[in-house]
């Protein structure tokens, strides 16, 4: 038996699978891509977990955008991370192009050009569905890790929410924490000290700055109403497609505390929501996000313990998480363990600092007979990956060098008027870009600030007018004692009763 039918008798047992499959391509040998033997992603690993990384250029985008494809096409729905803005074409079907022919060819897998479902949602002001969320939603918890506050501080905004629902004052947006916050150091310190303990005013101080640090990144924007449910990422199309929900991030890339607050808030609100799945032969929903490195890029401790405890946990949820970067040393090793599939496009040496990151990431991968992999990981070509994956039974595969199949969609982004369309025609933009500000803390606590002055206004006045009324009675009273004193003197004087009795004498005559 000659060397290439061992190594495709290697790589169809390495990849055979019962289930339900994704095709992702074909794999190569000494260059050469050997013809149906196809690199099988069963379904029921795909909430295991993966890596999508490469230098850029390499082809890591397409290769999100084939696994988004083939997902939907299995009823998967998907969620995308869209930092680069090049992924809105998936909503139109592809030109074609001979080179695509030969490529599909080659590696034995017809070749369909096809639009998908294509929702787009955004988190500031730019087009598409808006994704908000409540500060209540959070929790003191979840905000705490976020805003990266000491102990003292947590033990704060853990008050404040207590107080908030004890008084129930809906903490909605950031205006709502910031001037419950003023308020428990100003007009409410005697009420909060008697009923909570004593607030240093200098961690609430502190605490402010954090949350004007985050507003300043664009979160005045996402706090607020109306919420998103994460239900409404699981939408399936009539033809029984998922949809790929594509969240349009450009304008964020130079606001990574925004970035991780939003990733931690939408796993963490989908941890919560979705139903317990155990091991299940398929994910209800999986996640790509791309630029992976802005999730930890800057983000405390406690906010990497979080996310790398949610990764661990939502699984169980039927949820897939998909990390796309350019180095597998952007992502934190605790982290990088729980990922099942690893699609590793080329990485270039061009320095000694490259060479020693090449060969930390070859040893992160199955050795092989087959093939040199930090060699292999510096020779790939464009659209070609290093891939491992799980099998049904959660056992790794064959490493593969491989030639990925092309996408069936547009590789290149919507025109302004098919964006324009396209988002025009969402139900969910109907449903979440109505502005809505109800009464919450910050219009509550004004009230009620306006109504304890209007209180105290009310109390000086009659203190006033007491006091005027006061002073007029002493007067009064003092003018009267003046005029009887005048009157007894003028009565008892001698000539005044000489006078009288001489009148009476005369009277008696």
């Amino acid at each position: 038996m000659s060397n290439h039918k061992e190594f495709l008798n290697h790589i169809n047992q390495g990849y055979q699978t019962k289930g339900d499959y994704i095709t992702l391509g074909a794999a190569m040998y000494q260059n050469e891509t050997i013809t149906d033997a196809h690199i099988k992603v069963p379904l029921k690993t795909l909430n295991r977990h993966g890596l999508i990384a490469g230098a850029t250029g390499t082809g890591k985008t397409k290769t999100l955008q084939v696994l988004a494809e083939n997902l939907s096409d299995q009823g998967i729905p998907v969620l995308m991370m869209d930092l680069k803005g090049d992924l809105s074409g998936i909503a139109t079907a592809s030109a074609g192009h001979p080179k695509i022919d030969e490529r599909h060819e080659k590696i034995g897998i017809p070749y369909t050009a096809k639009s998908f479902p294509t929702e787009i949602l955004s988190l500031s002001n730019q087009d598409g569905v808006k994704l908000r969320a409540t500060i209540s939603e959070f929790g003191p918890v979840l905000l705490s890790r976020i805003l990266d506050v000491t102990s003292t501080q947590a033990g704060i905004i853990a008050i404040i929410f207590k107080y908030c629902d004890d008084q129930q004052l809906p903490l909605l947006d950031l205006k709502d924490l910031k001037k419950v916050l003023q308020y428990i150091t100003r007009e409410g310190k005697k009420e909060i000290e008697e009923n909570y303990g004593r607030i240093s005013t200098a961690s609430t101080g502190a605490i402010l700055r954090k949350i004007i640090e985050l507003e300043q990144q664009g979160a005045d924007l996402f706090f607020g109403e109306r919420s998103f449910d994460v239900s409404d990422l699981q939408r399936i199309d009539d033809n029984g497609r998922g949809y790929i929900n594509i969240i349009r991030l450009t304008d964020i890339q130079d606001k990574p505390k925004l970035f991780s607050t939003f990733i931690l808030s939408l796993l963490a609100e989908i941890y919560s929501n979705f139903p317990e799945q155990g091991d299940s032969d398929r994910p209800e929903l999986v996640l790509f996000i791309d630029e992976a490195h802005l999730i930890f890029k800057k983000a405390s401790d406690a906010l990497l313990d979080e996310i790398e405890s949610i990764v661990k946990l939502i699984r169980s949820k039927g949820v897939g998480l998909y990390f796309v970067t350019q180095n597998p040393s952007d992502i934190p090793t605790d982290v990088l363990s729980q990922l099942g599939l690893k699609v590793q496009h080329a990485l270039r040496a061009f320095t000694a600092k490259d060479r020693k990151a090449i060969k930390l990431t070859a040893e992160n991968y199955p050795l092989s007979p087959y093939y040199d992999t930090a060699e292999t990981l510096t020779s790939l070509g464009i659209g070609e990956a290093l891939v491992s994956a799980l099998d049904e039974k959660g056992r790794p595969t064959p490493l593969a060098a491989t030639m990925l199949r092309a996408p069936m969609s547009r590789m290149d982004i919507l025109t302004p008027d098919e964006l324009n369309t396209l988002i025009s025609n969402s139900s969910l933009v109907k449903k979440y870009n109505e502005e809505i500000d109800r009464e919450s803390a910050y219009e509550l606590l004004n009230q009620k600030i306006e109504k304890a002055e209007a209180e105290e206004a009310k109390i000086a006045a009659k203190k006033e007018r007491e006091k005027i009324n006061s002073s007029s009675s002493r007067k009064r009273s003092r003018n009267t004692n003046t005029t009887e004193k005048a009157i007894v003197k003028v009565l008892t004087s001698a000539t005044f009763i000489r006078g009288a009795l001489g009148i009476l004498n005369k009277l008696l005559r």
